[in-house]
């Protein structure tokens, strides 16, 4: 039975923890609280996230980072992408030296404008051979209830994406692999910030001819800057980008959907952050992607909209028409 740690236990790392539980392995979640170790080891089941959602008996939790750590072949970080520098500079003390990270987190860093997988590089010192991600149409609720869905595995290494394919993959769960880190990590967070602009043309009433326009011109962007950075566009045609979209951008499970549709109501972001113990990391990752892009040269404007709506700066509805204002081109430019 192959160990595995997942640090965060919030919906995704939960929900990913009975995954990896259900395909055979030994899963000890890292927890900051007390209370949800609690529930998870005497209810088995995390009550704050999913309650009445049981989880096998070889998933455990623990508040201690080593005793999650110990003797790991894999570790799962599932916490908020602009956290993670902060905790995993913390936890590199205890991890095991040869462990394969696997990475569920969806966004860019403020500041530095890494990817996650580079934020690990930098942190741990490991090489892109020991650094997986798993991105996908993969709302944390559907897969904690093992409704059937699909991801991609995500390592420079295909031998070590095919271990990380075999480690998740269950009758319920079923991964594809890739060695485009890049491409799966940039779908993976721009789709975010395009759910943000989708949930706000909800939030303002607009129906299924808007919300359609927003998805296709999000994911051409989001395609023009994976091809600028190197990634495969087909990619972005695949689970990682054009499924994780259309399931982020049409879920009402979505946190960043529904965090636009209270901008597009009025809500300021500081409301919304006040109303909701969850993160919806596309509200900190727009201004980082737009960074990212304006860097290499790509012309963003979702990603500019939607953060200067982010930051208060316009409204959601003059974000709307003010893409309907912009020049008009080839629809391939």
């Amino acid at each position: 039975m192959t160990k595995v740690a997942v640090f965060g236990a919030g919906s995704w790392g939960t929900a990913f923890s009975r995954v990896l539980a259900d395909a055979g392995n030994e899963v000890t979640i890292w927890a900051r609280r007390e209370e949800v170790c609690a529930s998870i080891n005497e209810q088995h089941e995390n009550r704050e996230y999913f309650p009445g959602i049981e989880l096998p008996d070889t998933v455990r939790a623990t508040t201690d980072p080593g005793e999650a750590a110990w003797e790991a072949e894999f570790v799962v970080l599932s916490v908020p992408s602009q956290k993670l520098r902060e905790n995993l500079t913390t936890w590199t003390g205890v991890l095991p030296p040869d462990a394969v990270f696997v990475s569920l987190m969806k966004g860019v860093e403020l500041g530095s404008t890494k990817r996650m997988s580079e934020v690990i590089a930098e942190v741990t010192g490991a090489g892109p051979e020991r650094i997986s991600v798993v991105s996908g149409p993969n709302l944390a609720r559907e897969i904690a209830l093992r409704e059937p869905a699909a991801s991609v595995v995500a390592c420079a290494d295909e031998d070590v994406a095919h271990r990380v394919q075999q480690l998740c993959h269950t009758q319920a769960f079923r991964p594809y692999r890739s060695t485009d880190v890049l491409g799966c990590e940039l779908g993976g967070a721009y789709k975010n910030v395009i759910a943000l602009c989708v949930g706000m043309a909800v939030g303002l009433g607009f129906g299924d001819n808007t919300t359609a326009s927003l998805i296709t011109r999000g994911l051409a962007e989001t395609a023009r800057l994976a091809q600028r950075l190197g990634a495969d566009p087909m990619t972005l045609m695949g689970l990682a980008g054009l499924g994780d979209l259309v399931a982020t951008c049409s879920s009402p499970l979505s946190r960043n959907r529904t965090f636009g549709e209270k901008l597009g109501q009025g809500m300021t972001t500081e409301e919304i952050i006040a109303s909701t113990r969850q993160v919806a990391e596309g509200a900190k990752s727009c201004a980082s992607i737009y960074d990212l892009a304006a860097k290499h040269g790509v012309d963003a404007p979702v990603a500019e909209h939607v953060d200067r709506v982010v930051r208060g700066e316009i409204s959601a509805r003059d974000m709307m028409y003010a893409f309907i204002a912009r020049d008009t081109k080839h629809e391939k430019d």
